[in-house]
């Protein structure tokens, strides 16, 4: 297990690595192998750069991001003007039913509304709008349609979780309370807890996981 000094010393050097962020803009803080993002980036797409770069540094057990978003004068924009590159972008993604999608945008914030069928949905009506320039953040409150046989999907997502080369299944606990999929056990890094995450969302019918898995390489 990495000290603090040295997961904040490799978590730097991959904020460096990622062409599109500046690391000087970044500050990297770290305890107990929490690791805290703080600084002023331009744009929203950078701000989870940032974090998607901490992710993936081996040994990393939770990020805290502080990190603002401070638009240029060339980059703002008016609300109407945000909502509509919003809605243009769902429009034009072919794995979104955007005509059940609402977008709301309150001084540069863009709030995504609705009801869809799948998760894969809901993570591409956010990965379709989160480059557009001037939105200073997202809050995703598309909800899933609940449609669950829970002894299927458990046994279901045990099947997947098998397949995966990048799993050990065998140290993944499934548990379900209606909806919800609770996640226990152990993950031998961010990486495979978030390969555990997206198998599990892939579930139809699942509307929320909770993730209480630990890091333990």
């Amino acid at each position: 297990m990495k000290t603090d000094l040295h997961l904040q010393s490799d978590i730097m050097e991959e904020l460096k690595w990622d062409p599109r962020l500046n690391a000087a803009e970044i500050g990297v803080a770290v305890k107990t192998g929490i690791v805290i993002l703080s600084g002023q980036v331009d744009s929203y797409s950078k701000k989870l750069l940032a974090e998607e770069a901490a992710r993936r540094v081996k040994d990393v057990k939770g990020i805290v991001e502080n990190i603002t978003v401070q638009l240029s004068g060339s980059s703002q924009r008016s609300d109407a003007d945000l909502a509509f590159a919003a809605l243009n972008a769902l429009k034009w993604h072919n794995a979104i039913p955007d005509k059940q999608i609402i977008v709301d945008v309150e001084k540069g914030w863009l709030t995504l509304e609705g009801t869809v069928d799948w998760q894969f949905q809901k993570d591409a009506a956010l990965n379709a709008v989160k480059d557009i320039t001037g939105l200073k953040g997202i809050t995703n409150q598309i909800t899933i349609n609940p449609r669950i046989n829970v002894p299927l999907i458990r046994e279901s997502i045990r099947e997947a979780l098998e397949r995966s080369a990048d799993i050990e299944a065998e140290r993944i606990i499934i548990e379900t309370s209606g909806n919800k999929i609770i996640l226990r056990g152990k993950a031998r890094s961010w990486g495979e807890r978030n390969e555990v995450e997206r198998a599990v969302w892939c579930a139809p019918g699942v509307m929320e996981v909770e993730d209480d898995l630990i890091i333990a390489p």
